[in-house]
């Protein structure tokens, strides 16, 4: 009870918050407030008013937003969301567009589970759609899945992403963007060690933590000095009565957020002076920029402890992807089975979740890949979330990605490819030659796998 105590008192605290607000706004609202020309009242109406939509838009998941999208004949199409895979955790959803004929590039977006919903690649998502066949993972707040459907683990997780490549085929192209990056290398070398008729054709890296020793950060220096007795004591709390989940032990959204706000504190305590001041001027806007990010910035879903705890221990920890010690249901994965999809590591010069160098590592893994097949990207002067949503992403790795894509599906010299250019010589005097069949797994399975 202790653990579902520690729970309840948090999310008491977001709603006494997010009361104070709501009441400190209606009465800096009251019309005879208005008599006395005091700007006190202006303020705390403004105060209450950002207050209560802080806390009040932690505990709800922010809609896609993308309704519509117009094509090249110039008419705005409708975008359904439709799921393709269902599971208690996450589902695999698709962003269909009505009326428009399908894009030959199938791409995968694996979202991290690292604390926000998959819509924080919202931006992401728009800026593939356009030429793109968008499916992403959309991961479930784990306070709202009952105990009875059971535990979540890395495992699990890349038992998903294995599932869900399955089910889109081998002409798709994954892109896993930061938390998912390692556990995506996995299922991929898992399909092609043990279903190689399913692998994808591709797959992109951005700002993952491979191998987390590559280079250090605040995320990977708390990983080694807690211990896992430490973090389980201190970041474990167990689901409320509240909701579906009640009982269920996860690290709750909010105590992830506050780590979040710390880091940057200075920053977003600037951030939310400066728009108090801007809505007791009446300049506050409900979709200014300052409200775009903190709506989905500040809202936080949990995450299974099982899933939080194994990643620490097994990627951060024990480095289980980095030493190529992986398994996933009693099955070892090796990374090194890897010899037909095309990989492309990208990282941020400033990122300081996933340092330069962290994402690189997986290359050094793909001992199976022939050097032709390996490329790498930092972008200059990004940082972690510029690499997938920002500016950065949008006017030059965005490109880049799609050139990547397109030379992976038609066979042909990938851009900033590791190979030399001797070596890019003569893959392309060897072009007209069929390519190889794909091996079918060593131990003469006929490819399927436990579910």
């Amino acid at each position: 009870m202790r653990y579902m105590a520690t729970y309840d008192l948090m999310e008491t605290l977001r709603i006494t918050n997010q009361w104070m607000g709501a009441t400190a706004q209606a009465m800096g609202a009251y019309p005879a407030t208005g008599l006395a020309a005091n700007p006190f009242f202006q303020m705390m109406s403004a105060w209450g008013e950002v207050t209560e939509r802080t806390f009040s838009r932690m505990v709800v998941k922010p809609d896609w937003g993308i309704r519509t999208f117009t094509c090249e004949d110039g008419r705005d199409h409708l975008v359904n969301i439709e799921p393709v895979v269902e599971r208690p955790f996450g589902d695999l959803v698709h962003f269909h567009v009505q009326g428009r004929k399908p894009f030959p590039r199938r791409v995968l977006l694996v979202a991290p589970m690292s604390g926000h919903y998959a819509t924080l690649l919202r931006s992401t998502v728009k800026s593939l759609i356009v030429n793109c066949e968008v499916f992403v993972t959309d991961w479930h707040n784990a306070r709202d899945i009952p105990v009875s459907d059971g535990k979540f683990d890395i495992e699990d997780y890349t038992q998903y992403l294995i599932d869900y490549m399955r089910a889109l085929g081998p002409d798709t192209h994954v892109i896993a963007i930061c938390q998912p990056a390692p556990l995506t290398l996995a299922a991929t070398a898992y399909l092609a060690q043990y279903e190689p008729d399913a692998q994808p054709k591709s797959l992109t890296l951005i700002g993952g933590p491979i191998d987390p020793d590559a280079a250090g950060t605040d995320v990977t220096d708390f990983g080694r000095r807690v211990t896992m007795g430490q973090l389980e004591e201190l970041a474990i709390q167990r689901v409320g009565f509240k909701y579906k989940g009640a009982g269920r032990m996860v690290y709750p959204g909010l105590l992830q957020l506050a780590g979040f706000m710390s880091m940057n504190g200075d920053r977003h305590s600037k951030a939310f002076s400066e728009q108090i001041l801007r809505v007791s001027k009446g300049d506050g806007r409900d979709n200014d920029a300052h409200n775009r990010f903190y709506d989905e910035y500040l809202a936080v879903m949990d995450m299974t402890a099982e899933f939080y705890l194994s990643t620490v221990e097994r990627i951060f920890k024990s480095r289980e992807i980095a030493r190529n010690e992986f398994s996933v249901n009693g099955r070892k994965v090796d990374i090194g089975m890897i010899s037909q999809v095309a990989v492309k590591t990208v990282e941020g010069e400033n990122d300081d979740i996933s340092a330069p160098g962290q994402c690189k590592a997986a290359l050094d893994l793909l001992t199976g890949l022939p050097d032709e097949m390996k490329a790498w990207h930092v972008e200059p002067g990004a940082g972690h979330y510029g690499i997938f949503a920002g500016k950065s992403w949008r006017n030059n790795i965005r490109p880049l990605v799609l050139d990547f894509i397109d030379a992976a599906a038609a066979g042909t010299d990938l851009p900033e490819a590791l190979a030399e250019p001797k070596a890019k010589t003569r893959k392309k005097a060897k072009k007209a030659k069929p390519a190889p069949k794909r091996a079918k797994p060593a131990n003469g399975a006929a490819g399927r796998l436990p579910h």
